[in-house]
């Protein structure tokens, strides 16, 4: 089986793929809990928290700020990695254009169609590499893979790159999301190997 799907980094990969990892040509789907069904049209990202006012922003509206696609590489916790793979959305910095944060905000808690939720710190979030992604190879994302949209955080393991997202919580703390909640690392950089909560 390992063999078979999975293989130990060679040549110039080896200096792309963090320690403790091993390359993937598929793209492993790691969901928990059930996928939900949503209409690409009723996506809406809320955001609330410590901003100056609430907003939604819709699909279309999302679709209408500038594209970028971008090829990355994605690390899962679970050992896996993917290379040079290609999303399409919105960057981050570019949604966050119309986001009045107050000053004291530290913190962003992404949540998820379904109830997911990841945690991420502004200086992990607000990083010119994250996409709001609603397209994978070329093709719209597809629902196992986190469509109608999921946030891409690249340079961190792929549980903090939420499917399914539909809003974005400020915080002026820190505060776990679900699977730092049950003994995730609260950041996950792969190249440090923050896998769990005493990593």
């Amino acid at each position: 089986m390992f063999s078979k799907f999975f293989k130990k980094p060679e040549g110039e990969n080896v200096g792309r793929t963090p320690p403790g990892q091993s390359l993937t040509e598929r793209f492993p789907i790691m969901t928990y809990g059930p996928t939900p069904k949503i209409d690409p049209q009723s996506v809406k990202i809320r955001v609330w928290g410590a901003v100056q006012s609430e907003l939604e922003i819709t699909w279309d509206e999302l679709h209408a700020m500038p594209q970028v696609t971008q090829t990355k590489d994605l690390h899962c916790v679970t050992h896996w990695s993917k290379l040079d793979v290609t999303h399409t959305g919105v960057s981050v910095l570019e949604v966050m254009k119309r986001v009045n944060l107050l000053p004291e905000a530290t913190h962003v808690m992404l949540h998820c169609y379904g109830g997911y939720t990841t945690n991420l710190a502004l200086t992990d979030f607000l990083r010119p590499d994250n996409i709001f992604a609603h397209t994978l190879e070329g093709a719209p994302l597809p629902i196992d893979h986190g469509g109608p949209l999921r946030v891409i955080v690249p340079h961190l393991y792929i549980w903090k790159s939420p499917k399914w997202v539909n809003g974005m919580e400020f915080m002026t703390a820190d505060r776990l999301g679900f699977w730092e909640r049950n003994g995730y690392h609260g950041r996950g950089d792969p190249w440090k190997e923050q896998r769990y909560a005493d990593d």
